[in-house]
């Protein structure tokens, strides 16, 4: 995967000269999956897009407040308050028009979250009072479509057999939910399943020893950070933050948590990226400076804090619960007290939202290639309120600078905003960058056509078994 942006349900699209209007001609003859309780009259067409992104975009949209009415995604990039129309023109075409241009639009529309559901589906289930199917049992126009589901047990999907691609596409796909990581790799090595995602790093020179077995590498487009709440005090003071960085060694939890499968991270975003600034030098291992600062500032030897870990494995951070340990021995070396929270993954992010936490280790992977899908969902002032702004820190400065990135469309022009942005953060340091981590998936050899997705998930359209 390049990151390029590629016609799907879109054929092919026009930019006004102004950057404000995108004309989409879209794809004909595309046929919805057909149900057990629904079968579709017609092919996807303009009113299927206009139904999914109004949605979401429209707060008095019949279907607005369905599954709670949460859209952190298009909310933490403001996609609400960009797009100004959204308008048929005939069957095949729209047009969205922007009230100012952004260069990172399209790459928005193209993720994973940017779905499209059948309008016509959406009517049926209005008139059966039963709203809230469109996400437990939804129809969309994808490889596989749902069969069955029991939450945190299994998915079940069948191939759809009218999908508009040419690809290969098994007759039954399972996504077996398995937190257990070892559990994950005895069920790979007994065959039981075909393929993992997120295998620990522990476990990697297992698989690779196996002969029935492919590991797949690539470097990560993720973060793995440790957050301040900014709201709270004494971490509102960014010289509080900056001792606390400065008490904790980052390569040894590196190398105590990654295995050696991440490099050091300097900004939030990975070396990957144009966006990039090499020239940011990261906080060094100092617990005496430390110690000297947080005096200076205030801080108490018998002050005491909670660090949130992760319940759960990411590769951006696989083990959150130890980095938390070895962070609290850090800072007991510097007389600061850490009491280490956890909850379940649902709860966890729940009170992170409700900005319960002092601080928080956690991370982001992207959705897409380019770079403001880094800068505007971790630290936007607008990314607080729909809960992926985990510092709680808002600064107008910051945001004016990705802001202005996001009207140009060089690369050169955009990449001064985003170098001065990055000086910000180095300055007010809201989150400490830990690591850029790489992406690992297993599988075994019979599969073909498995390749990692750098934007995180796992794709198996095209995958064939043998």
């Amino acid at each position: 995967m390049t990151g390029d942006i590629v016609p799907a349900l879109a054929t092919s699209w026009l930019v006004s000269d102004d950057g404000k209007t995108y004309t989409f001609q879209l794809r004909q003859e595309v046929s919805f999956h057909q149900t057990q309780t629904f079968t579709p009259t017609r092919f996807f067409n303009a009113d299927d897009v206009l139904f999914s992104i109004n949605r979401w975009r429209l707060v008095d949209h019949p279907y607005h407040d369905i599954s709670g009415g949460r859209y952190t995604y298009t909310d933490s990039l403001n996609l609400r308050g960009l797009i100004s129309q959204v308008k048929r023109i005939n069957g095949y075409r729209i047009e969205i028009t922007l009230h100012n241009p952004e260069s990172s639009f399209l790459a928005n529309l193209a993720t994973d979250f940017a779905v499209i559901l059948s309008a016509e589906y959406a009517d049926k289930l209005i008139s059966r009072n039963q709203k809230e199917l469109i996400d437990y049992k939804p129809v969309g126009t994808g490889p596989y479509q749902l069969a069955s589901f029991r939450q945190d047990r299994y998915i079940r999907y069948t191939k759809h057999p009218e999908y508009w691609r040419e690809v290969e596409l098994t007759d039954k796909l399972i996504f077996d939910i398995t937190p257990s990581s070892s559990l994950r790799l005895a069920k790979l090595l007994t065959g039981e399943c075909d393929a993992i995602a997120l295998p620990a790093h522990s476990e990697l020179e297992v698989i690779r020893q196996q002969e029935n077995l492919v590991l797949d590498e690539k470097p990560g487009l993720n973060i793995g950070f440790w957050a301040f709440n900014t709201s709270k005090p004494p971490f509102n003071n960014p010289q509080v933050r900056r001792a606390l960085g400065m008490a904790i060694d980052k390569n040894a939890l590196i190398e105590a948590i990654y295995f050696n499968s991440a490099i050091p991270a300097k900004n939030i975003v990975p070396p990957t990226s144009w966006a990039f600034l090499a020239d940011v030098r990261p906080l060094s291992y100092n617990p005496i400076a430390a110690i000297k600062l947080l005096r200076e500032e205030g801080i108490p030897e018998d002050f005491s804090m909670t660090v949130w870990a992760m319940p759960v494995q990411r590769a951006y951070n696989p083990n959150a619960m130890k980095m938390a340990e070895l962070i609290q021995a850090y800072l007991q070396v510097v007389g600061i007290q850490v009491n280490i929270i956890s909850y379940e993954w649902s709860i966890f992010r729940e009170r992170l939202t409700e900005g319960l936490h002092d601080s928080v280790l956690i991370g982001w992977s992207a959705d897409n290639g380019d770079p403001d899908n880094f800068y505007r969902p971790l630290l936007s002032c607008a990314a607080i309120e729909s809960g992926t702004n985990r510092a709680m820190w808002c600064s107008d400065e910051y945001d004016l600078l990705i802001n202005k990135a996001l009207q140009y469309t060089e690369i050169s022009e955009r990449t001064y905003f985003y170098g001065k942005a990055n000086e910000l953060l180095a300055e007010q340091l809201p989150l400490i960058p830990i690591a850029h981590a790489s992406r690992y998936q297993a599988h075994r050899k019979e599969l073909d056509g498995l390749v990692i997705n750098p934007y995180g998930g796992v794709r198996f359209g095209g995958v064939k078994k043998h």
